[in-house]
């Protein structure tokens, strides 16, 4: 579905190729915003398929180390959305060189790019891990941050480049989402809602790892949503702003019940020791009193889309296919690459 009115603005989004931005991608597109991606696209160009041949969407395969590649990709764009990053800890830990360099290094450069490209507005995709572990029962966006891993110390400090980048005619906001879940045509299957769907559905069994651990999640397609708003809001409402972006606090427990009753076949809950008891919940209020962001979607949404793209055949080989889970699929693009070069997503 489009609008009438094809907007003015040409959005960069980096890791457009990944699991949010190949959902963010065409909900770009179908609002009227012309698009520019920049990616490896390791997990396949396939995963935009259905907008690949959109008139105004420009696919770039390159890496956002190269500041060729990213000047090539900033051509014409007024705004950017920078997901690209190897996300997550075990990923990020099979060459902390390389992630370093693609969530960190490239950063500082990747912002002055964008400002001498005469980009007005940056949106970062940062993590709601680097709170690290809090006691607070609601995290908040004004507490003290205090990152556990590489990983989430970098998005930290990329998120101190940012504002300090921004100026009068540069306007930078930060999201620090809870975990998303919910179907993409680049599925990851390494999230506790998906992994605990998958289970459901392809095995019949839900493994809980623990079970009394707090989790925030956030539905893909209000991920998307929040993007959407952030480029129509006003600029003097996002200047140096930091959001936290959930709707669902959540135990893993109360997710394997979710997840029990919304899969068609009878599934047993299976409970397993864990020395992994991280539990946080965060608190969205922000986002709610300044712009009135409201997710609309529930983690049974996301195991019902989830559910629906398993019967559809959407998602082959879910349990053994490296593509859904993001450390396997990184081990293969290392042992492909001469050097261990630049990954995202």
């Amino acid at each position: 579905m489009s609008n009438e009115q094809p907007s003015s603005r040409r959005v960069l989004v980096t890791g457009g190729g990944g699991y949010v931005g190949a959902q963010l991608v065409p909900s770009l597109l179908a609002a009227g915003h012309a698009v520019t991606v920049l990616d490896t696209f390791w997990y396949g160009i396939g995963v935009l398929g259905p907008v690949a041949a959109h008139p105004t969407l420009q696919l770039v395969t390159g890496d956002i180390r190269s500041a060729a590649d990213v000047r090539r990709s900033l051509s014409g764009c007024t705004d950017v959305i920078h997901l690209a990053c190897i996300s997550n800890d075990p990923s990020y830990d099979l060459d902390p060189t390389l992630g370093r360099e693609i969530n960190y290094t490239a950063f500082a450069p990747l912002v002055a790019l964008a400002k001498d490209s005469g980009v007005t507005r940056f949106i970062y995709a940062s993590s709601s891990s680097v709170y690290g572990v809090k006691d607070e029962p609601e995290v908040t966006e004004d507490l003290p941050l205090t990152p556990l891993t590489d990983y989430s110390t970098f998005k930290a400090q990329c998120e101190e480049i940012l504002l300090d980048a921004v100026d009068s005619d540069f306007t930078g906001v930060i999201v620090r989402p809870a975990t998303v879940c919910g179907y993409s045509p680049r599925q990851r299957l390494d999230l506790t809602v998906n992994i605990l769907t998958n289970h459901a559905v392809n095995r019949g069994v839900i493994r809980v790892f623990g079970g009394s651990q707090y989790r925030p999640n956030l539905h893909i397609d209000d991920m998307c949503r929040a993007y959407l708003q952030l480029l129509a809001e006003p600029a003097e409402r996002l200047q140096g702003q930091v959001f936290n972006i959930g709707s669902d606090n959540l135990t893993v427990d109360a997710i394997a019940q979710i997840v029990q009753a919304n899969t068609p076949a009878a599934t047993d809950v299976v409970h397993e020791a864990t020395d992994d008891l991280r539990s946080y919940r965060i608190s969205s209020q922000r986002i709610r009193d300044a712009l009135g962001f409201e997710p609309r979607l529930t983690v049974a949404d996301a195991v019902r889309d989830l559910v629906r793209a398993f019967s559809s055949g959407l998602l082959p080989d879910a349990m053994t296919d490296p593509r859904y889970i993001n450390i396997a699929r990184m081990r293969e693009v290392l042992e492909g690459l001469p050097n261990a070069g630049g990954a995202r997503r």
